[in-house]
């Protein structure tokens, strides 16, 4: 805010005069900035598979997930939704450098760079780009420093928020690789209790 760095606590020492120290949590840290840098990925994904006029309008990155609300009029098939996590998992397997830089507004529009709408920005901004001919964005959250860092992508489920705004669940790194196995997990008990038929859907 401002150039000012805030941070929130839950209590305040009864002499707040002193120094403080602050530490970055990097385990949880290294979780956070997998689901954002993906989060990018993904939005550019979105705008390739589902068209242009997907546009972000508002995200959640944590260490447990991520979510990303865009406008789109539909929901998304299944087709769809495997074809952004193929898009995405590519770009992650490229090893794709993550360039951030410092730039005049202006310049950074030129270059393409996708900005949120209502957000308000300075005469100087904060650029991610992940390959230039796939993903800029104006960002100043946490990233890797490249896309095979995030290690794998999945999404979880695609739902509505509200008219003409869908929204992506969604998990990357470790958070993904639980997810996939304790799914296939489930698959196996369910092919188990079913004697394993040598097809599951026939049997």
């Amino acid at each position: 805010e401002n150039d000012l760095f805030i941070h929130f606590v839950d209590t305040l020492p009864e002499d707040v005069s002193g120094d403080v120290l602050a530490t970055v949590n990097a385990s949880r840290r290294r979780k956070i900035t997998r689901h954002h840098s993906v989060t990018h990925l993904m939005h550019s994904a979105l705008r390739q598979v589902l068209g242009t006029h997907v546009a972000q309008k508002g995200s959640m990155c944590s260490d447990i997930s991520m979510r990303f609300d865009f406008s789109h009029f539909a929901k998304c098939s299944d087709e769809e939704i495997a074809m952004v996590e193929k898009i995405v998992n590519q770009k992650i397997r490229k090893n794709i450098p993550v360039i951030i830089k410092e730039m005049p507004k202006e310049e950074a529009m030129q270059t393409g760079a996708m900005a949120l709408f209502g957000e308000k920005y300075g005469d100087t901004v904060r650029v991610v780009i992940m390959d230039p001919a796939y993903s800029i964005e104006l960002c100043g959250g946490t990233h890797e420093g490249n896309t095979d860092e995030i290690g794998i992508f999945k999404i979880t489920s695609e739902g509505a928020v509200s008219a003409g705004v869908r929204r992506i669940e969604a998990l990357a790194g470790c958070k993904a690789e639980a997810y996939i196995n304790e799914q296939l997990a489930v698959l196996q008990t369910v092919k188990n209790q079913l004697k394993n038929p040598k097809d599951l859907l026939k049997g």
